[in-house]
């Protein structure tokens, strides 16, 4: 097979930077491969991307040495327009991707482009949403749609393109744990189907690996750290290295012991040998979970019903509670209610029944002014709650506003730990996804509330930010401060929180630990969620779910505490 992408001693810089975010790359993507390329937050990896589709420089400016050659041209002078024609591009940012008015008109704009026939187009666009389930929402606006469904649509949009690469950043990014293993299956049956060129740019590492690929290059510091298959790299334990984590299950096989060189470590379907199955079993032992104890209830909700309208109940019937200090994981699919709980929590939305009560006051009628000054809500898109040109400036910006002298002081003691600090005379719009994430939960954990809920915490973050993000969230658990995490990430909900709830049609269908929930198969299935490869593992070796569960996270508290692991 020839080369269809080509960097030659290729090195790019932004304007606004003293040093390059890529450095002297060079590598060769032959056509018709399927190529994963991961890296941490601000690693390069999706400015490499940028550079393959005419983003950069043409909206992004900067300078480069070196040469770059895609599908027979060179993008940086060509121009985004005609470089689409040989890569399409489903960005991280879906907002930024929509033209059309309707679902269905933006995913038939490649074919009113190219003057096809109105009844072919109608059939293409009802083909195409029919793949990724969303032809119910052919006539909806997308800005009406979560950010799961505009996913989807987005996937949908990039079906149409005739371009040879297909190029998908962070491709799982808002989605469901279910929608978005469905997601990589439509983006492996795109490649088998068409014999296009795909590159997936991820730092999921577990649910991208679920699925073949022919090469997984990683990125650190703008340099290409590594390139090789899947199981190479999971052997050299190259990835955690990196800012990146490997998939649970290989997590788990270290902890046992698992001779990397030579035992069967991927993929996870066929590891159930007998020598893995005898080292797992060895390395488990019956061990109960540490269970929290709390004392003052923080939120109170009973009878909670909402809908738009009288027909549609969106939440019907919520009756929970929250201590002081308890995180709190609130699972379910896209639609199930989860980001509606939230708007109804801190005002936003206004509940047709039921009552809320703050600290045994009732907050039915305070303003989402008051609320907001006990009740930090950070949403799922940044862009969403980002307003002021650089990182300090936004993280002192509602410090300032409330009059809070020490502004300052403040702002930049929360930057550093929350692991940004470096970053803060940077401009917002220089900003990775992941990056404009911390600062919007910066800007909020500055003002110190006393109940923080963060929609989708983790999503476009790395696993070193993760960590640390995640280890931060802790520790102001510890102050007091009750915590709701709304999310698609199973592991988070496993490793952080001490209670999970989960939604389904706007109903709580369960109430309990994340380990007892995670565990049962049934709860996974009407909720949508998607089971860690540690319960598929554990299925596999005939060992009970819950233990092995319960068994990894006393591990690897224990090795994040710098402890011996061994229980």
């Amino acid at each position: 097979m020839d080369n269809i992408i080509e960097f030659k001693n290729f090195s790019f810089k932004y304007l606004n930077q003293s040093n390059p975010t890529l450095k002297n790359i060079n590598l060769k993507i032959k056509a018709g491969e399927k190529i994963l390329i991961a890296g941490s937050s601000g690693s390069g990896k999706s400015t490499l991307g940028n550079c393959l589709n005419g983003i950069v420089p043409f909206s992004k400016d900067g300078g480069f040495i070196g040469e770059l050659v895609v599908d027979g041209i060179k993008p940086y002078e060509k121009g985004i327009f005609e470089t689409s024609k040989h890569i399409g591009t489903v960005l991280q940012d879906q907002d930024g991707q929509f033209v059309g008015l309707s679902v269905g008109e933006d995913v038939a704009f490649l074919d009113e482009n190219n003057c096809v026939s109105q009844d072919k187009i109608f059939l293409d666009v009802d083909v195409a949403l029919g793949l990724v389930d969303m032809i119910e929402c052919k006539d909806k606006s997308p800005q009406e749609l979560s950010g799961g469904q505009k996913q989807r649509v987005a996937l949908a949009g990039i079906m149409r393109a005739s371009a040879n690469i297909l190029l998908f950043d962070e491709p799982l990014a808002n989605l469901d744990p279910i929608s978005g293993k469905n997601a990589m299956k439509l983006i492996s049956k795109i490649h088998r189907e068409s014999n296009k060129t795909i590159i997936v740019i991820e730092h999921r590492i577990e649910e991208v690996l679920e699925e073949n690929f022919d090469r997984v290059i990683i990125i650190n510091d703008g340099e290409i750290i590594a390139d090789g298959t899947p199981e190479e790299l999971l052997r050299k334990e190259i990835f955690e290295k990196n800012g990146l984590r490997e998939p649970l299950y290989v997590e788990a096989l270290r902890f046992a012991n698992i001779n990397f060189e030579k035992d069967v470590i991927y993929p996870l379907e066929k590891i159930g040998t007998i020598n893995n199955k005898v080292k797992l079993q060895e390395w488990c032992k019956d061990v109960k979970g540490i269970e929290k104890n709390f004392n003052r209830e923080s939120l109170i909700l009973e009878k909670i019903n909402f809908g738009y309208d009288k027909k549609n109940k969106i939440l019907e019937n919520i009756n929970f509670s929250l201590k002081e200090g308890e995180i709190l994981a609130l699972l379910g699919n896209n639609g199930a209610g989860k980001s509606t709980l939230s708007k109804i929590i801190t005002g936003i939305e206004k509940q047709d029944d039921g009552f809320i009560k703050l600290f045994d006051n009732n907050i039915e009628n305070e303003s989402v002014r008051k609320r907001g000054e006990k009740i930090g809500y950070v949403m799922q898109n940044p862009n969403h709650m980002l307003t002021q040109e650089t990182v300090l400036k936004e993280v002192e910006f509602g410090l300032k506003i409330r009059g809070i002298k020490n502004y300052k002081e403040i702002a930049i003691d929360t930057l550093k730990i929350c692991g940004i600090y470096e970053y803060r005379n940077w401009p917002i719009n220089s900003l990775s996804y992941g990056q404009k994430k911390r600062v919007s939960i910066a800007a909020i954990l500055a003002l110190n509330p006393k109940l923080l809920i963060l929609d989708e915490p983790t999503a476009g973050q790395d696993y070193k930010h993760y960590k640390e993000f995640m280890k931060f969230i802790k520790k102001i658990s510890e102050n007091k401060i009750s915590i709701i995490l709304i999310t698609h990430d199973m592991h988070l909900a496993l490793e952080y929180s001490d209670r999970a709830i989960v939604l389904s049609s706007g109903k709580i269908i369960a109430d309990d630990t994340p380990i007892n929930i995670l565990s049962n198969k049934n709860i996974m299935k009407i909720a949508n969620l998607r089971e860690t490869s540690i319960s598929t593992m554990a299925e596999i070796l005939d060992i009970p779910s819950q233990l092995l569960l319960n068994y990894f996270i006393r591990c690897q508290n224990k090795e994040d505490k710098g402890e011996d692991r061994d229980v």
